[in-house]
């Protein structure tokens, strides 16, 4: 039989998908990998340097596919930045949901949620995205605070998701309605408790107290 031409990486995860779901464990090689679903080696290597490479780079696909998705809305960009992440977890969930199988097994085979390797870029994905929707932040005027205070989101935001993931995993209400509610709870008291305009307020003050240099005494 003729080897299959053109392989894809999409071709490539699902396979890989597809084996460790039926099988619980890796393939034992590409050789063997290659020679089940019909395809040259030398395919392989094109897209992944090893079977790690296909683990990592399968969450990394749903958040893609994620952002593929809400770049079809027109209305998305016009949305603030608490309606982006609300939209980004709800699609990102259903992406998951449809994936739950291979989702759960992969957090089992490989331990602690917040070290999974699986997340590697994943992680950083979902830290630049969340960095880049609009969250209003204090203007500090200085570059190092600032940078702090991006890390500080970003690191908040990556733990939020993971303990989102926790609970969608521990899930069993029907068509996860349940996580559909900590989504939206969680993310609204987020951002209500992130609200920086009152803190502003005060840093305004504080700037025109030092500008005019009033004396109290």
């Amino acid at each position: 039989m003729a080897r299959k031409k053109n392989i894809t990486k999409d071709n490539l995860i699902s396979w890989y998908m597809e084996f460790v779901l039926e099988n619980n464990h890796d393939p034992k090689s590409v050789f063997s990998f290659a020679k089940e679903n019909n395809f040259e080696e030398a395919d392989f290597y094109k897209f992944y340097g090893s079977f790690e490479a296909i683990e990592e780079s399968i969450f990394s696909e749903f958040f893609n596919n994620t952002i593929k998705v809400l770049a079809k809305s027109e209305e998305y960009p016009e949305y603030d930045a608490r309606n982006k992440l609300l939209s980004f977890y709800f699609t990102f969930f259903e992406m998951l949901t449809a994936n739950r199988s291979y989702v759960v097994y992969a957090i089992k085979e490989n331990g602690d949620l917040k070290n999974l390797k699986s997340f590697k870029h994943l992680k950083q994905d979902y830290k630049t995205f969340v960095n880049n929707i609009g969250i209003e932040k204090i203007d500090l005027n200085q570059e190092k605070l600032g940078k702090i205070q991006d890390k500080t989101i970003q690191e908040s935001s990556w733990l939020h998701l993971v303990i989102t993931m926790k609970f969608w995993l521990d899930d069993t209400s029907p068509s996860f309605e349940k996580t559909d509610i900590f989504i939206e709870k969680s993310i609204n008291a987020r951002f209500d408790l992130m609200d920086i305009k009152p803190l502003k307020s005060i840093i305004d003050f504080g700037k025109f107290i030092l500008k005019e240099k009033i004396n109290f005494n």
